[in-house]
């Protein structure tokens, strides 16, 4: 077997191993149980999916920030639960973190070994039982044939992330919040959807807005962010990062968070996505 197949077989197993731990709540690691029933609950209690008219009278009700602070912006070249890792452990608890969502299947690939942000945040923590209790977001995306999909968005509290980058089991778990919601899937508009690339640029910018107003509205001061949709969905990374700079900088975001880090992770020779960003926010 090719070090590809291996990898993508040793990711299905490890996914395999996930989702029977999301069904038992626990798992067992040198001797010792790690019981994740009660956060699964509380996370399954507070899962929540917004909908499009929902997100437009919640954006449209927010006023400036009432006591407005300095917003830190970092961009970092990590994964998204090591960025949410990192301002748990400096103090800053239950970061929201983005979910560069699949629109049409819960944790994009990730039970068939894929290997792209969504996946990997699945493998490693409570998420795909969070996603599973929304059928109607991935209904409504898989109803319609506009490759900018809807803007249905899934809120998972508290999701207990169980597994560290290399995929090994945490002696201590800890618990960030997740918002699901897929970028609009631009390389593919550009090839079999061209009536479609104007509205590329107004609906993602929405859909930064409707993501920003969730975390507003359930009071996170901390975020991780990123190159959203930036992969395999093509869009281009520099706009994607002054959108998102264009959107903390309007009333209703600026001076909402206290930290917002943009985990881009780039392994690629010259690093041209985190480069993007950290050019963006320089």
């Amino acid at each position: 077997m090719n070090s590809g197949k291996a990898n993508r077989a040793s990711r299905v197993a490890i996914a395999l191993q996930t989702n029977e731990i999301l069904k038992t709540g626990s798992y067992s690691l040198d001797g010792r149980t790690i019981d994740l029933a009660s956060d699964l609950s509380q996370m399954d209690e507070g899962t929540r999916l917004y909908r499009p008219g929902t997100l437009e009278k919640l954006l449209k009700d927010l006023g400036p920030s009432p006591v407005p602070q300095e917003t830190a912006i970092a961009v970092v070249n990590q994964t998204t639960f090591a960025a949410a890792h990192d301002l748990i452990k400096a103090g800053r608890p239950d970061p929201l973190c983005l979910n560069f969502a699949s629109a049409k299947n819960p944790g994009g690939g990730f039970l068939n070994g894929a290997q792209a942000q969504e996946e990997c945040l699945a493998r490693a923590s409570g998420l795909y039982r969070s996603l599973l209790l929304a059928p109607d977001y991935y209904a409504e995306n898989r109803g319609q044939t506009s490759l900018l999909y809807s803007h249905h968005c899934i809120y998972s509290p508290k999701v207990p992330v169980f597994r560290n980058d290399s995929d090994q089991l945490l002696a201590e778990p800890f618990g960030v919040s997740i918002v699901t919601a897929p970028a609009p899937n631009a390389g593919a508009i550009r090839q079999n959807q061209p009536e479609l690339i104007s509205e590329i640029e107004p609906t993602f910018i929405q859909r930064i807005r409707f993501v920003l107003a969730i975390a507003r509205e359930n009071q996170h001061q901390n975020l991780v962010l990123g190159a959203w949709g930036c992969g395999v969905f093509a869009n281009d990374p520099l706009w994607v990062a002054n959108a998102f700079r264009q959107v903390l900088a309007e009333s209703a975001f600026k001076g909402v968070f206290q930290k917002v880090v943009f985990a881009v992770l780039d392994h690629r020779p010259g690093t041209p996505t985190f480069n993007a960003f950290n050019t963006a926010f320089s």
